[in-house]
């Protein structure tokens, strides 16, 4: 069992959260104006690394809310979330932290 802190409502079961993709995609201007090429690399192209990503997750089976994470694609482990409309936390700097932590603990 996994527990995601939710923003709002504080740690609960993974079996309370949908997974919703890229965080920080911002929607297109003017959709209208997009050539084929353009709208398909919108909706389908994403990132997929190896590491730290920024997902954005709901809480379903809560209380509803939207909200971001980084986590760890490797670990699954979530290293932060935090709610939706604020700042993605410094990657490198949670990565940093966590390859210390991994450090003192051998």
């Amino acid at each position: 069992m996994i527990l995601i802190e939710c923003p709002y409502c504080g740690p609960r079961d993974e079996t309370e959260y949908h997974y919703g993709g890229q965080a920080h995609v911002a929607y297109p201007e003017d959709p209208n104006q997009l050539t084929d090429k353009e709208w398909a690399e919108y909706l389908f192209y994403r990132e997929n690394p190896k590491g730290l990503f920024a997902e954005r997750w709901v809480h379903s089976g809560g209380c509803r809310r939207w909200f971001n994470a980084v986590r760890d694609t490797v670990s699954y482990e979530f290293k932060a979330v935090y709610r939706s409309g604020e700042p993605c936390p410094d990657l490198a700097s949670l990565n940093t932290a966590a390859n210390n932590k991994e450090g003192a603990a051998k």
